[in-house]
């Protein structure tokens, strides 16, 4: 099984996450490879039998960079016929959507509508959604942010015990593919 983990990070968050997806895959004998989402980035996502995105929430949204990178790879998809109508799903083919997120205001709630959003992208190229991991990561930056909103003192996360879950879940979900 090949699997393509994609990612953008500002503050190391989701880059951390991401390598943790990485271990926990290559755990169970999944080629594994992890690109860092930039402006020029080219992939084809036909190419892997798995393909995880993760970005942090921004205002409920992915950050821009991450979703010009999907509208784009979108539109080539569309120009060469494969998005189709009632999105059939493609044997073969999954994805899984994760999102750091701190949640300075009202926790979780400010990463799931960015999470579903991104997944639509992949379910409409015929890709079966296996999941959407929230991840909580400390407001780099704002130490207020990072210790007074919902989730309490969440300087240092994700910490070890995240990763170790998220080690854990991709393992799994190798297992299950």
């Amino acid at each position: 099984m090949k699997a393509l983990i994609l990612y953008w990070s500002k503050g190391g968050n989701t880059e951390k996450v991401a390598l943790a997806i990485k271990e926990g895959l290559e755990s169970k004998t999944v080629d594994a490879t992890v690109e860092k989402i930039t402006k020029d980035l080219e992939v084809d996502f036909f190419a892997y039998d798995l393909l995880c995105l993760g970005f942090p929430s921004y205002q409920w949204h992915p950050p821009e960079i991450v979703d010009a990178f999907l509208k784009k790879r979108f539109g080539v998809y569309k120009d060469q016929g494969r998005v189709k109508t009632a999105a059939p799903p493609i044997a073969g083919k999954n994805a899984l959507v994760f999102c750091t997120y701190s949640g300075p205001h009202t926790g979780i709630n400010e990463a799931v509508p960015a999470g579903k959003y991104v997944g639509q992208f992949f379910e409409h190229l015929g890709f079966t959604l296996r999941g959407e991991w929230y991840v909580i990561g400390q407001f780099h930056g704002s130490e207020e942010h990072s210790t007074l909103g919902r989730l309490g003192d969440i300087r240092g996360r994700p910490n070890a015990e995240d990763l170790r879950k998220v080690r854990e879940d991709a393992a799994a979900l190798a297992g299950r593919l």
